[in-house]
């Protein structure tokens, strides 16, 4: 069980989702499962608080996606998951595409 204060931050996006951010998901995302993202954390955060679009996921209505603009056509996506009263993020990866799942 992860402990509120192993969070490396705490952010409330504009749906009203307060996503939580452990050091140790950050430096798993960021070494493992996207290593583009190190040194990126200012724009994940960015893009949960301040997204240019957010959509529900087609597949698992619980997963939501934010994404930031950062350039023409590239865009910072973090993944997010809401399980019961918690949501915590799963993943974030810059894309050229935002997915075409339910526009919220």
């Amino acid at each position: 069980m992860v402990h509120h204060s192993d969070a490396l931050f705490h952010v409330v996006t504009p749906l009203g989702v307060t996503v939580r951010v452990t050091r140790e998901w950050w430096e798993m995302v960021a070494t493992v499962k996207h290593p583009v993202m190190a040194g990126r954390l200012d724009v994940v955060k960015l893009a949960l608080e301040s997204p240019d679009e957010a959509r529900q996921s087609r597949t698992d209505p619980e997963v939501l996606l934010f994404y930031k603009a950062e350039r023409p056509k590239r865009w910072t996506c973090a993944v997010v998951k809401r399980i019961d009263h918690e949501s915590f993020l799963v993943t974030a990866y810059p894309t050229d595409a935002i997915k075409e799942d339910v526009r919220v």
